[in-house]
């Protein structure tokens, strides 16, 4: 039987947890580089599963199963898409690549669902199992929702900066003739997104119940 007090031995480490989702998140909001960015991103996320899945409890499991792999898809993703555009301009740096929209619409068009994805945007699978952590750690200790919360918004926030960085504004002038997107990348994207979204229709299968 699952313990639904954790021993005061584990509180520490439920504390840095998520204490550790506030400090790489806004660790996020100051990248230059993008696969730094991204790498930060799944540091506070699994920041998420490791306070869940000390508290022990049902929920707190379940929706730790359920974020490992929604957001084992969704960075994934990220990286491969950071890696086209690497390939294609051989930089990482968020203030050098702009304006990608423009050359790569429909790689634009998974860079937002990507991000969206990463943000836990409704109904992806990764707000449920957000949503079973957040409601776990709320009834352990009402003031996590503080913690919580704020993760929440600054993942929005540094998801949305990641995508307006890579894909808006006006692209450089060195970067005019670009290779085009191949149908592997594509589909490579499609293998990450598509589970996700099919998850969403029973994700009892990743849930662990």
């Amino acid at each position: 039987t699952l313990n639904p007090h954790p021993p005061n031995l584990m509180f520490p480490i439920i504390i840095l947890a998520l204490w550790g989702i506030l400090m790489t998140s806004s660790i996020c909001l100051r990248q230059t580089d993008l696969k730094a960015l991204i790498a930060y991103s799944s540091v506070s996320h699994m920041g998420l599963v490791a306070a869940a899945i000390i508290v022990q409890t049902p929920w707190g499991l379940t929706g730790a199963m359920i974020l490992m792999v929604a957001h084992g898809l969704t960075s994934s993703a990220l990286f491969a898409l950071a890696n086209t555009n690497y390939e294609r301009t051989h930089t990482r740096t968020l203030l050098l690549v702009r304006g990608l929209q423009l050359a790569f619409p429909l790689m634009s068009t998974w860079w937002l669902l990507t991000n969206l994805t990463n943000m836990a945007m409704p109904p992806t699978i990764n707000l449920l199992g957000e949503l079973f952590i957040i409601s776990t750690l709320f009834n352990w200790s009402t003031p996590t929702i503080i913690i919580t919360g704020m993760g929440t918004l600054i993942t929005a926030t540094y998801s949305l900066y990641m995508f307006l960085m890579t894909q808006r504004g006006s692209i450089s002038t060195q970067f005019q003739l670009l290779p085009p997107t191949h149908t592997r990348e594509h589909l490579n994207l499609t293998l990450h997104l598509l589970p996700l979204g099919l998850l969403i229709m029973k994700p009892a299968l990743v849930s662990g119940l």
